[in-house]
């Protein structure tokens, strides 16, 4: 049987205070949106439809290739929002999810279970369910005397006895969806709400005989609807936790998985060592026999195995097999290290790319620079690359010695086996094996001190 879905997401989210739509709110680096829509593409399901309405064109600049959409110009409820799909799928022979996109915790593996107790109960409305520890705020679930489920009644319309029914509606259903379009022609915005509440389908199902399943989730805290930044808070630290277990379960060791915080599309190989307050985000990947400690920030990255980070800050940089870098180093976009490159403390490196073996130990700037192999940078060498207009680019051939406190001043050359004595200023090409000799020269005034306001006598 053909399979459906739809993903509310037209909602402002006032309890937000944002101008920035409530399912574009990011848990562990993803879009509230893009969590349900990554668990929904894990389900093998023929359309997908998502309905946008609050700065929408937003929304729909973040969905996936293949996502359909849908704008609800007035948000009436979400038994509306629902119904202005019927063009694109109505008359399909088929079951539909519909789920909302302020759900971020739940799994694709929940909603394959969904889907296959659906079927099991050939149900004409399968309601995803939960046990609430406080069911205050949610729809609660009444069941009949055989258990079946009679209703769904929303906290606001709800009396004393089904305030205290704890299963709770978490508002992710599946339903077969002919017989869903049918019913949500007939509802009203007789309600406390004045909204067309999605809910309302149920009550017409069971008045026509039909079967109306629940099914109960096993782990609660994937029914979290997030309205309002404790709720965004919650499903941040709930989203870490299970991110930083299945990397451990994989073989990556995390010193203390309390303070250390990896987004959701990070990539891990196994033998991997983190230490504590450790930051990786974005598309960065890691991969086997790494060590990264305390204070790293890593964001887009590509760290190869056997590389050593340490407490240092690496943003859309690549790191070859045994590169070392730190402590208080940082990468800037378009860092290449090749092989067994050693970065050492206080050292930038900014669109260079350098070769195998070479050495940047301390207190140096590498900017616009292709560095070839086993070159050495000297403490307190810079490449001078940018005149307040533009940028120049250096080039510095393998086994070039870049003495301690160099300036070299783009565009230049350095060749082969070349030498820039310490304290020198480079501004023309230096051939191979040469060694360029940029400095001022030394005058020493004989007893002139003395007369410096600096001078305190003997």
């Amino acid at each position: 049987m053909d399979k459906f879905a739809i993903v509310l997401a037209a909602g402002k989210g006032t309890r937000m205070k944002s101008a920035l739509p409530k399912v574009l709110h990011k848990v562990a680096g993803k879009s509230m949106l893009g969590h349900v829509l990554t668990s929904v593409y894990e389900v093998e399901i023929e359309k997908k439809v998502v309905i946008v309405g609050h700065e929408a064109d937003q929304v729909i600049a973040t969905l996936p290739r293949g996502t359909q959409f849908v704008k609800q110009a007035e948000q009436l409820g979400t038994g509306h929002a629902v119904r202005i799909a019927a063009d694109l799928l109505a008359n399909k022979e088929g079951a539909t999810l519909v789920i909302a996109g302020d759900t971020p915790l739940i799994t694709g593996s929940t909603l394959q279970a969904l889907f296959d107790y659906h079927f099991a109960q050939k149900a004409t409305a399968t309601i995803l369910t939960a046990i609430a520890p406080n069911p205050t705020g949610y729809g609660r679930i009444v069941r009949g005397e055989d258990e079946s489920v009679e209703k769904i009644v929303e906290q606001k319309d709800a009396d004393d006895f089904e305030k205290a029914i704890t299963e709770i509606n978490t508002g992710t259903y599946i339903f077969d969806n002919k017989a869903l379009f049918k019913a949500l022609s007939e509802i009203t915005t007789d309600n406390a709400q004045g909204e067309y509440y999605l809910t309302d389908v149920i009550e017409i199902f069971k008045k026509a005989g039909q079967t109306v399943a629940a099914h109960v989730l096993d782990d609660f805290d994937e029914s979290l609807g997030v309205n309002d930044r404790v709720a965004l808070a919650q499903a941040e630290k709930t989203m870490r936790q299970r991110i930083n277990h299945a990397h451990m379960v994989n073989g990556v060791t995390l010193i203390d998985p309390e303070t250390t915080y990896i987004e959701s599309d990070v990539i891990i190989g196994e033998e991997t060592v983190i230490e504590g307050n450790v930051v990786i985000k974005g598309q960065t990947n890691i991969f086997k026999n790494v060590y990264i400690t305390n204070g790293s920030r890593i964001v887009d990255s590509e760290i190869h195995s056997d590389c050593e980070i340490r407490n240092s800050t690496i943003e859309e940089s690549r790191l070859s097999v045994g590169s070392n870098v730190g402590p208080y180093a940082h990468l800037r976009p378009g860092t290449v290290l090749s092989e067994e490159v050693h970065i050492g403390n206080f050292v930038e490196i900014k669109g260079s790319t350098l070769g195998k073996g070479t050495k940047a130990g301390h207190l140096t700037y590498i900017g616009n620079a292709t560095v070839g192999e086993k070159v050495n940078f000297g403490a307190g060498s810079i490449t001078i690359n940018y005149d307040g207009k533009n940028k120049y680019n250096t080039e510095i051939e393998d086994f070039a010695f870049i003495g301690s406190g160099s300036r070299i001043i783009a565009p230049v050359h350095i060749g082969k086996n070349a030498l820039t004595a310490a304290g020198s200023t480079i501004t023309e090409d230096v051939p191979d094996e040469a060694m360029a000799l940029g400095r001022s020269r030394q005058v020493n005034k004989l007893g002139r001190a003395k007369k410096m306001p600096h001078y305190r006598g003997q």
